[in-house]
């Protein structure tokens, strides 16, 4: 008698697969961050304080990733009752469309607090989206990674991240220079205001096309068809494992939980403090310029008031050396893949960890305006770099630690869950939180980075209280034994 199995993914399809469907949600999500600083706050959300602007801005980048545990329960639920394959398509085609259509939309000055709303619509169907995408695809590349190697085929989703943003934030730089200045082609032009940032919002829909042809070559892994074949699949995922795997989501969501933080203070905050002005004096007269332009009264004093400063940096120095960061970001999300491997996840994110807790405690030393505009950059850059690396180091190994806490038969829910709703704890309140204790800090970032520190603690201890997943077998932990139909 003759059996069939499941047709087996080339390995170059794996990769390409998980590579380059998050590199574009994270190309898309990052498009957003990006104009959630420059752009949104002054199109969208005009309230006639700079720093109230901004705060709205950042409130609706992080009601996103209030919608990304709706997509983690929805687009899981279908991932482990019907295939990954099926809603990584799906999660791709709803994170482009929303993105395309904000690249449509009008603005504040065109329909009023409409286009606020609107906004904030699309952002919740972006985060919706990247619910459900972070675990498909790397449930792809774990699910079809030989053995011995799964943290490092799990650090090629998470490449989508240094890549997207890379890809992202040279397009922005690359539109800003190109369209014509009145002044320093560094600083942003009328031009780019009133339409240029639109372009990467549209841009995205050829990246969706070519990721959507990617993923439809996909078939299913052997570890899904044979818990399939097994009767391990639940009626309810989500019932399953909030009954049996409780103390995995707990713990999913605490040890990603420094990750989700650090990654949006080293690319949200550090970009609205870099390009802040450093100096009273520059803030007030960029201000006056602006209540001229548009006829509207300055009060200085009132100014002076609300005034906190930054670094100084024009958007497209400081872009550009986010970007030279996040090449040391993606070097290291691959280099930690293989240590993670031969030492175990947990070991190595200990280490990463503690390194983290300590990094947040060097902010002042390394943002603090100094009187040679050189030495500044100096110092600034090195924190982006040691910044990333870290980042990297700590992300890569998520890809396969986070779906290794949980069986076959939830893998999917489970990890989506842990993922999201750090996304929630973490990234949701992280530029909020950096803002407030900013000003709080009347323009030092040292409780910023003590924030971080904070954060760090917190995963530390949900590492020590896990055990190691290296040598979880994926074929063995189908979670039958656990699961009771309902």
């Amino acid at each position: 008698m003759s059996t069939t199995t499941a047709p087996a993914n080339p390995r170059s399809r794996v990769i390409t697969a998980s590579l380059v469907g998050t590199t574009i949600e994270f190309y898309d999500f990052y498009a957003y961050a990006t104009a959630a600083v420059l752009v949104f706050p002054v199109l969208f959300f005009p309230t006639g304080n700079d720093t109230t602007s901004l705060l709205s801005s950042f409130a609706v980048f992080g009601a996103a990733m209030i919608a990304r545990p709706i997509g983690a329960v929805i687009f899981g639920h279908f991932g482990d009752k019907f295939g990954r394959k099926a809603t990584l398509v799906a999660s791709l085609l709803t994170m482009g469309i929303a993105t395309f259509v904000i690249g449509l939309l009008p603005t504040f000055q065109q329909i009023g607090w409409w286009a606020a709303l609107l906004l904030l619509i699309l952002r919740l169907a972006q985060g919706f989206a990247l619910g459900g995408e972070w675990s498909g695809a790397a449930l792809v590349a774990t699910e079809n990674a030989p053995k011995g190697k799964r943290a490092w085929y799990g650090t090629f989703p998470q490449l989508g991240a240094p890549l997207g943003f890379i890809i992202a934030n040279l397009l922005f730089l690359t539109i800003n220079w190109l369209l014509p200045h009145s002044e320093n082609p560094a600083l942003k032009s009328e031009a780019f205001l009133s339409w240029g940032w639109r372009i990467p919002f549209l841009f995205s829909a050829v990246m969706v096309i070519i990721g959507l042809w990617v993923r439809l070559k996909l078939v299913e892994s052997e570890t899904f068809t044979k818990a399939e074949k097994k009767g391990a699949i639940r009626k309810l995922p989500l019932a399953t494992v909030f009954r049996h795997h409780w103390r995995q989501l707990i713990l999913g969501t605490f040890i990603m939980l420094a990750t989700y933080v650090l990654f949006y203070l080293m690319t949200n905050f550090t970009l609205a403090y870099g390009t802040k002005p450093a100096s009273l004096e520059t803030a007030s007269a960029a201000a006056r310029a602006a209540a001229e332009a548009t006829g509207k009264d300055f009060d200085a004093a009132a100014f002076a008031s609300q005034f906190y400063p930054g670094l100084g940096f024009g958007y497209t120095d400081f872009v550009l050396m986010q970007i030279i960061g996040v090449v040391f970001f993606g070097v290291f999300t691959l280099l930690s893949g293989p240590i993670a491997d031969k030492i175990g996840r947990r070991r190595l994110l200990m280490w990463v960890t503690g390194l983290i807790i300590v990094f947040g405690l060097t902010f002042n030393a390394f943002l603090l305006p100094a009187v040679d505009p050189k030495f500044t950059g100096a110092l600034a850059q090195a924190f982006l770099v040691f910044g990333f690396m870290l980042m990297g180091a700590t992300f890569g190994p998520m890809g396969a630690l986070l779906p290794e806490l949980f069986p076959t038969n939830v893998r999917y829910t489970g990890s989506a869950i842990s993922y999201n709703v750090s996304s929630i704890l973490g990234a949701a309140l992280a530029p909020i939180v950096a803002l407030w204790l900013w000003e709080l800090g009347d323009g030092a970032p040292w409780l910023v980075g003590l924030y971080l520190s904070a954060m760090g603690v917190l995963t530390f201890i949900a590492l020590f209280l896990s055990k190691e997943t290296k040598d979880n077998d994926y074929d063995e932990d189908l979670g039958v034994a656990a699961a009771v139909e309902l």
